[in-house]
């Protein structure tokens, strides 16, 4: 039987963090089932993925690559109350929505639904997000599972598309009533 896609999509961890060198778990599946990515370029899944997509494709195990990253313990964005500004500059790139607030207000992260990406700590213009261990954090939670992950990021990508097309539409409304005021 040979893999497909899908089924190498559902070993990974969905935390679309882009550590692997690909736009998300889905883009690195379909990478690996071509053969043009190797099994090991997920820090987030680390040696447990590694290993059971080596089971699955019938490839040796290897090291995790070192490019990608390391292999750590289960992580939560924080926020640092005394430090937010309310640019909600990190919202948008959360892959799951796990932060939450409104422009000039204190944003704060749902720990819960939190993947440990990372994507959200370059946007910070004030440097108040940072990763801490699941298990040190105070308001502990379990880690989100990978279909729970991949529910809110597919959730998360039709809001974003339907965003542009909204945005698409209003902008293609702009010019055609233009349009018609110069003719």
């Amino acid at each position: 039987m040979r893999a497909t896609v899908n089924d190498i999509h559902a070993l990974l961890p969905q935390t679309q963090c882009t550590r692997c060198g690909f736009q998300g778990c889905r883009p690195y599946a379909e990478a690996v089932a071509s053969g043009a990515a190797a099994i090991n370029r997920c820090p987030p899944g680390g040696a447990a993925t590694i290993e059971r997509l080596a089971e699955l494709l019938g490839q040796p195990v290897l090291e995790l690559d070192p490019d990608c990253g390391q292999e750590q313990p289960e992580r939560v964005a924080v926020i640092d109350a005394e430090r937010c500004i309310g640019c909600a500059r990190c919202l948008p790139p959360c892959p799951v929505d796990a932060i939450v607030g409104a422009p000039r207000q204190m944003h704060t992260v749902l720990d819960d639904l939190c993947t440990g990406c990372e994507l959200c700590i370059a946007p910070c213009p004030v440097d108040c997000i940072s990763l801490v261990t699941r298990s040190q954090w105070a308001a502990t939670s379990a880690a989100p599972s990978p279909h729970d992950n991949l529910s809110r990021y597919d959730a998360h990508e039709r809001r974003r598309a339907a965003r542009e097309q909204e945005r698409v539409r209003l902008l293609t409304e702009r010019k055609n009533r233009i349009g018609s005021v110069t003719t």
